[in-house]
């Protein structure tokens, strides 16, 4: 089935109100440059965000260390960015077209037509998070590339809320209270057993879309990473239990949920106001 999607820009509150009820997770990515809206016959149906995670540079150089582009200082990474990708943050559509690869695949694909037509970018970025247990259909029907996979880790909460440990200082400071020490970086298992906290290890998938040909032959002679059409399918997703190092222990995908959110709730309510990232980290 064809979608004729038309792209626009949305207002950024519209488009977190619509992440935030159509995608399985309301958690909004740390730096968004664009909140672009899919419409049909004016109806919004979808929301798609380009922008980065929390470290440009590091994504950037990962794939391409030689190329040494973004060694600038701090104040000059966005416009270094801006010139050589953008990373799918957000992408959901309404409860219809949900599960529809084609919708999705084509919600992809106007988004790399409207890339070629607005930025300067050489690249489309993104990653498919096998712990949600996606391996990234919808950018091998879109004709991405595939880099690598590579475990991460998160927590599962008492409660059932998926944590990321970038957004855990506030319960390290608990758990080193609960030590009797100044501080700790990580979530320990005494700490964890006791809150009923689960550290969990699951797979990221890479992928990467050249909007040009010379983009394409950088890719392929210049990046570290071993681009191919060979994807990754749903037996490559595993899990792991590492809350207790010693004793890692293989698990089904764990169930996750942000009904009653309580850890993530201050992501959730600051990307529908205008404050910086900064404020929202602290």
């Amino acid at each position: 089935m064809k979608f004729n999607f038309e792209v626009k820009k949305l207002h950024k509150v519209s488009a977190v109100d619509f992440v935030q009820k159509y995608h399985y997770s309301p958690v909004m990515p740390s730096i968004t440059k664009y909140y672009l809206g899919f419409f049909l016959e004016d109806e919004l149906k979808g929301v798609l965000t380009l922008g980065w995670g929390t470290q440009p540079r590091h994504t950037f150089n990962k794939m391409f260390p030689n190329v040494g582009i973004l060694n600038k200082n701090d104040d000059a990474w966005e416009s270094d960015i801006n010139d050589w990708y953008y990373e799918i943050g957000k992408m959901c559509l309404v409860s219809e077209l949900n599960g529809k690869s084609q919708a999705g695949s084509q919600m992809v694909s106007a988004t790399i037509k409207w890339l070629k037509e607005n930025t300067n970018a050489q690249f489309l970025y993104t990653m498919a998070d096998g712990i949600m247990g996606k391996c990234g259909f919808v950018y091998q029907a879109s004709n991405f590339y595939f880099g690598e996979k590579y475990f991460t880790s998160v927590y599962l909460m008492e409660n059932g809320e998926k944590l990321h440990p970038r957004t855990t200082k506030k319960l390290c400071k608990e758990n080193a209270k609960f030590l009797g020490k100044d501080k700790v970086f990580w979530l320990t298992t005494d700490f964890m057993l006791h809150k009923g906290i689960k550290r969990i290890d699951g797979l990221m998938f890479r992928y990467l879309y050249p909007l040009n040909k010379k983009a394409k032959k950088l890719m392929l002679r210049e990046s570290s990473l071993p681009w191919s059409k060979n994807y990754p399918k749903e037996e490559s997703l595993e899990w792991l239990d590492v809350t207790d190092k010693r004793n890692k222990v293989s698990v089904s995908q764990p169930n996750f949920t942000f009904a009653e959110a309580k850890y993530n709730l201050k992501n959730m309510e600051a990307h529908k106001k205008n404050i910086t990232l900064e404020e929202f980290m602290t």
